[in-house]
Parts: structure tokens; sequence; C-alpha cells
């Protein structure tokens, strides 16, 4: 016992605070001669020779900084040109609409989310990625959850996926068992966002001035390190660097008082909040902040409650530059209370600023070149030469090809007045939760969805002297074309004289089924007589007509119809498309072309082929309203290449415009050049058919709910004219047709009313079931050959 007392003893403190101890170099490795000790030594003259104070300084970041800017700046000038090799994250923050899904975090469960993604994908059909998270996250719910028996797993995902066989139910659980790091808790049920921060990275961040920039997009970063999915049609695997983080955000440079105006901050909501109602709501609540908060730390405080965490980025840039923000959005209404107050004269002049000192130097040096040219000339005498340069060189501009680019295609807003209109009204529309229906209308609430039905227009009276022209009225070699009419409808009969007896240029704008074909072949039948002979034959190689359609289904459509109604004048009519070429002897012997804007363009582009818009006499853009959507550039290049043709040669070549819906039908006319007698708009009360409306608006939140909502009002509304009427349904792709047909389908045989369509042993059924052998489309083919599914068709 007193041993082992005396052991522990010679531990303590004590017993060695006082003790030295020699150390055995035999032990040790011996330290050499210039090994500094530590301890403190003076600075000695060799070791300061040849160096002097600041030699070795140098202004430089860190590099690691700067390697991270430049990969940066790589992708983004990338993506400017289009040639970005990294892909828009299925899961990343950019995507604003997918913020809160599930995002793996690993290597292994990101391969695994990608093939079960292509697993829905193949289930409900090429949908939106939003549809393909939310189904994923609500098929690993069903699977990752321990209140769902076993048995009743395969029912709750066959409600969420449609019909599936034993064998890709195995495959589907197999594969969520592989998915390790899914927590229902992260998805949260109101808003969906699942959020973590990391002060270091934050901190980091600052130092790069990242509290100064503004995020477009958002980033496509990564929660814990891990790796997220990346998106592509084919759902491939895409592998993001660690170095990658933010690549998907687009950054600004530091902020600067010009680039705040009145709507700098709804902008900047808009990418978080779809709804422009809302969004502007947001806007007068954080300016109230920007306000009325005591300190920065209350602002910021105020603001996370307002516009939630993951809008932090935005957040920090509001906070970072509070009175610019403030007091520049509120420029319009408090300029003079930005005049009295000296600490914000500042904010004033950078936006007065206009020129930075380089360009201020660079146009002085532009205009000290420009005078000595004229110097020049002039003491040479006047020569013309020598002022032409100098005319040039002050005429010179730089013409910026980007700020041309039609990137936002039918979404551009160019009429500004019109824009400030929009928003006006949807301020009243959130502040007075009202909106003016017509007389008749009524909602219906339903269990998904909700419905505003808006009755049909009743027709306009006849004016006074308005009266059908009758096709016998008509002259006699327009009569061949309209066999089987006997009057023309109220819209062709206006446009009777301006189509058939005029050369002038003609825009009209009419609802659907208003008879704009017809209109258009009157034009037709215009051209035709003036090439006419004397016993009724007609010299058809000095003319061309073209029809432009913008799709080729249309361009079908209108070939047929054409082919048949000129069928008594022996006119040879054509399609030019991409899929149907037509060579230059076709060219020579066909008298009405229809295509498409693209191959018109190509045919007119092209120096060599002037042969062939010479002979042209008559073109008809129909839905001309086209100009303002990303083939508008196209539309808008043929009808100024036919202007120029006509002016620089002396041609006449009549353009006729056909549209449904152009509220700027004035504005398309002027760059038409039609006379305001040729100028015709009528409104839905000049319908052949009243067109009742109905609205519907789907309720649900989650993105695969909705559309299966979606497909629970397609099949309500096709059982309420079922037996009685036909229906037409679109949708955005080849494939999602069949996809809707078989939704159709399926819930018609789950709800026992394939009969409603059409009785078993009716002549319809028998058509149907002899043409299913000739069909090519397989799932067509069986669609129709099926006993069971025959009436569905």
């Amino acid at each position: 016992m007193a041993d082992e007392i005396a052991r522990v003893q010679q531990y303590e403190y004590r017993q060695n605070s006082n003790l030295v101890l020699q150390v055995d170099f035999n032990f040790t490795d011996r330290r050499g001669r210039d090994e500094p000790t530590g301890e403190v030594m003076p600075l000695t003259k060799e070791v300061l020779a040849g160096v002097k104070m600041g030699d070795k300084y140098q202004r430089a970041k860190a590099p690691a900084i700067d390697t991270k800017k430049a990969r940066k700046k790589k992708r983004t000038d990338a993506s400017v040109t289009g040639n970005s090799t990294t892909s828009h994250t299925l899961l990343g923050d950019s995507n604003t609409e997918l913020m809160g899904l599930y995002k793996p975090r690993t290597q292994e469960t990101r391969q695994t989310y990608e093939a079960i993604l292509a697993y829905i994908q193949d289930a409900i059909g090429d949908q939106p990625r939003d549809i393909l998270c939310g189904a994923a996250d609500e098929v690993l719910a069903v699977l990752k959850s321990d209140k769902i028996r076993e048995k009743d797993r395969k029912k709750e995902v066959e409600l969420l996926l449609g019909l599936l066989t034993d064998e890709r139910i195995a495959v589907l659980i197999n594969l969520a068992k592989k998915i390790t790091d899914f927590s229902q808790d992260e998805i949260d049920e109101t808003i969906g966002v699942n959020v973590q921060f990391d002060d270091s990275d934050e901190e980091a961040e600052g130092d790069e001035g990242m509290e100064e920039e503004v995020k477009e997009e958002g980033s496509a970063g990564e929660d814990e390190g891990g790796v997220e999915a990346v998106f592509e049609e084919t759902l491939k695997a895409r592998y993001v660097d660690e170095d990658d983080e933010n690549a998907g955000g687009e950054r600004k440079g530091n902020l600067h008082a010009r680039d705040i105006d009145a709507h700098w901050i709804q902008r900047s909501l808009s990418k978080f909040y779809k709804d422009p109602i809302v969004a502007q709501q947001k806007v007068n609540e954080v300016l109230q902040v920007l306000k009325e908060a005591s300190d920065d730390r209350d602002c910021e405080n105020q603001l996370v409650l307002l516009l939630g965490f993951d809008q932090f980025e935005f957040i920090k840039v509001l906070r970072q530059h509070r009175q610019m923000i403030l007091y520049c959005t509120l420029l319009k209404q408090a300029q003079e209370e930005m005049l009295s107050r000296p600490e914000l004269h500042h904010i004033l002049a950078e936006l007065h600023e206009t020129e930075s000192a380089d360009t201020v130097e660079a146009e002085r040096e532009k205009r000290a070149r420009v005078q000595q040219q004229r110097r020049i000339a002039e003491a040479e005498g006047g020569n013309d030469e020598g002022t032409a340069v100098g005319n040039w060189l002050q005429s010179r501009k730089v013409l910026d090809l980007d700020d041309l680019a039609f990137s936002q295609g039918s979404h551009l807003m160019s009429n500004k007045a019109l824009y400030h209109c929009f928003i006006s009204f949807f301020i009243l529309f959130f502040f007075t939760k009202r909106c003016h229906l017509p007389d008749g209308s009524y909602r219906k609430q339903k269990k998904s969805y909700e419905e505003v039905h808006v009755p049909a227009l009743k027709p306009k009276p006849f004016e006074e002297n308005e009266k059908l022209v009758a096709i016998t009225d008509l002259p006699k070699y327009a009569q061949p074309a309209f066999e089987g009419f006997k009057t023309l409808n109220r819209v062709q009969s206006r446009l009777c004289d301006s189509a058939l007896k005029s050369d002038e240029h003609l825009l009209l704008c009419a609802p659907t089924g208003a008879g704009k074909t017809n209109v258009a072949l009157l034009c037709i039948l215009r051209e035709i007589s003036k090439h006419m002979n004397a016993d009724g034959s007609i010299r058809i190689d000095e003319f061309k007509c073209i029809y432009i359609a913008p799709m080729k289904s249309l361009v079908q459509e209108m070939v047929g119809t054409f082919t048949k109604r000129l069928a008594p004048y022996k006119i040879a009519v054509g399609e030019m498309t991409g899929d149907q070429q037509m060579n230059k002897e076709q060219f020579m012997q066909t008298q009405v072309i229809v295509c498409t804007p693209e191959k018109y363009d190509i045919v007119t582009r092209k120096g060599g082929e002037r042969a062939y818009s010479q002979l042209v006499a008559l073109l008809i853009i129909d839905e001309i309203h086209l100009l303002h959507d990303n083939r508008g550039p196209v539309l808008e290049a043929i009808v100024v290449r036919t202007l120029r043709q006509m002016e620089q040669n002396h041609e006449e070549c009549r353009l006729v415009g056909l549209s449904a819906t152009l509220p700027n039908y004035q504005d398309v006319g002027t760059f038409l050049r039609v006379k305001p007698q040729n100028l015709f708009f009528f409104d839905n009360s000049f319908r052949p058919v009243p067109l009742e409306q109905q609205y519907i608006g789907i309720t649900e939140k989650k993105a695969l709910k909705r559309y299966q909502a979606m497909n629970e009002v397609v099949y309500d509304k096709v059982m309420e004219y079922a037996g009685k009427s036909q229906v037409l349904i679109f949708v955005h792709s080849r494939k999602e047709t069949a996809k809707t047909a078989k939704a159709i389908r399926d819930a018609c045989l789950e709800k026992d009313t394939l009969s409603a369509f059409m009785r078993e042993g009716s002549a319809s059924t028998e058509i149907l079931r002899s043409e299913a052998s000739q069909v090519i489309s397989n799932f067509l083919s069986a669609f129709m050959s099926l006993k069971d599914q025959l009436s569905c068709i």
C-alpha cells in the first residue's frame, strides 16, 4: 500500500515543479547549428545583406480567391455565349421553383436519386422538373414512412404514379432503400425550404465582397459538402466539383445608385414570388422596414421574418445599402427630401453621374481627332474625301448586338405604359379583392380546383346598310372556289371589296373561326384574275402566291384546303417546310406555296435566288401576332426584305396579315404600310359561333398534386360532353398526347364510364376496329383494337 502511494505522489506538481532533468542525446537527434532554437536573436548584417525594407512587398489577393473568381468568370462567359458545359442543377437554389425539395448529399445517393427521377419520368411522362421532383419527394415519403404498412405501400405509390407491375414496384423500393440521407422533417409543408447556414462560409464570402453583390438566379450550392443531382433532358449523371459552388448564380458588380430605380426591389423579389401581386405587397413591406427599422440589426431581423431565410443573400444587400436602396426607390416622390439631407448628397451625385473619367477622356480624344480631320480637309481646300472621312469618324457608333437579341420573346413588355397599367390593375385587384366579370358569370368550387364561367358575348346587330354578300354576286371567276357556299359570313362580307377588288396591303384581326382562310382565298383569286385570259385560261408562269404559316401541321392543313378550293383553276399548291423540300424546278411549277417563316426566309435571303422572289406577287402571313415572339425577327426580316425589294426594283407585292389576337393592330398595320381603310379589327362579338369561356384554377400546392388535378379536370370536362359533342385537348408534346389519352382511358375503366362514349356494336365501333390495323402508331393501334378500350377513342 505504501509503495502504491509513493508511486502516485511522484507525479504530483509539488514533487516535479523544481525538478531539472538532463536530456539524454543518445535517444534524440542532434540539432543543426543553423536550426532556430526558438530564442529571440538579433538580425545580423549577413541576413540583411542586399535586402531593403519593403522589397518583397506585393499587392495581390490570395491565389485561391483569384483562381475561384477566374473559374466563375469563365463559366459566366460560356453561359452568355451558349457554350456552357455545366447544367442547371435539378435541386439547386438557382431553380427557385424547386426550393425545399430533397437534395442528395453524397455521390451514391445522387446517382440513385437520378435513377428514381428517370423511373418517374418514364411513369408519368415528360413533365416539368418541379413535377418530377415533387413526385420523387412524395414517393420517397411513402417508401420511407414507418406509419404505412408494407402491403399498403404499393397502393399509395400507384395513386401517385399510376398502375405499376410488381417488378417495377420492387425496383423502386430497392432504389429507395439506397437513399440514406432522406428526412421527412427537411421538407416544410408550407413553403418547402431547407435552410442551413455556415457562419464561416458567410464570412469567407464577405471577404470577397459578396455582401455587395446581388444574385439574380440564386446559387447552385451544396448542402453539407454534398454534391447535387444535375438535371438534363435525359436525366444523365453530371458531377459538380466543390469549387463549382455558386456556379448557377449570376453576379453583378458592386451595387451602384444608378442601378436602382423605382422597380428594382420588385424585380429582385419577382425571382422568389411568381405572383406579381404578392411581389408588390412585399415591396411595400420591405420599404416600410427599411424606413422604420431602428438600426441595421433590427432591419435585418425584420427582413428575415418578412422574406424568409431563403432570401438571405438579398437581405444582406438590403442591409448593406439600406439608405441608398430606400431613397433611390422613392426618388420620384422624395427627391426634395434627399436634397434637404446633406448625408444623402453623394447618392444624388452618383445618380447624375453618367460617364466615368475614362469615358470622358476617350470622348475628348475622339472629338480632337474629328476636329483635326476637319482642319486638314479645310487646309486642302474643302477636299470632299477629307470631309467624308471626318463625317464618318463623327458618325461612327458602336452597336451592341447582345442588347438587340430578342431573348425574352413573347414575355417582353415593350410598351412601358401598358406595363404600368398592368401593375396598377394588379395592385387594385389585390387591395379590392374583386374582379368585375360580365353579367351572367358564376363560380364553381370543386375538390382540387375552382371554375369561373364567363358567358358568351351577344353578337352585335347588323348596321343599317350591312348585308351578307351572296356567292352569286361575286365575279364569275371567283364563284367556283366557293362551291357549296350560299353567302359569305359577316366578316368576309365586310372585307370582300378590299380583298377581291383591290391590290393594296391588308391586315385582318378576327376571332378564331371567323373565316380568315376565305379572306386569304379572296386575295389569291384577285391575283389569279390579273393573269387570266379572255377564254378563262390562266398564265400560271407569271405569278407566285406565298402563304406563311407558323407550324408544319398548319402548313399541311392549308395545302389540303387550297388544293381542293383551287382545283377548278388547275393551280398547283405546294408545301415547303423542314420535312418537305422543294427544288427550283418544283418551285417554278407551283403557283401557291405554303411554307414556314424560316424556309421562306432562307429562300429570299440567298442572293442567287432572286428569280424566286421576283415572281411573288402576293405574300400572306398567317398568325402575324408572332412578331412578338421568339420567331418574330424572322417575320420582321421577311417583311422588311420584301418592302426593300419593292422600293429598289419597283415591283409590286401585296402584303396580307392575318391574326386572331392582335391588341396593337394599329402598330402592325403601320409596319406593313396598310392604309386605314384596309385595316380591319373584329372583337369576339363577331364570332360565327359564340365563345363561352371557363377559367380553371388548380388549388393544390404540391406539383404532383397539381398534375393529378389537371388530369382530373380533363376527365371531368370530357365526361360533360361524352356522347354529345367533340372534344379537342391540346398538350405540349406528342408523347404527352399518348399519356393524356391513357390517363382518360384509365379513369374511364376505373369509374366504368366507357359506355358513355359509344355503344358496343355500333357503326362507329366497327369502323374504328377495322381502321386499327392500318394505324402506324403501336400505341394507337393497341388503343383502338382492344374491345374494352375502343369507346374511349
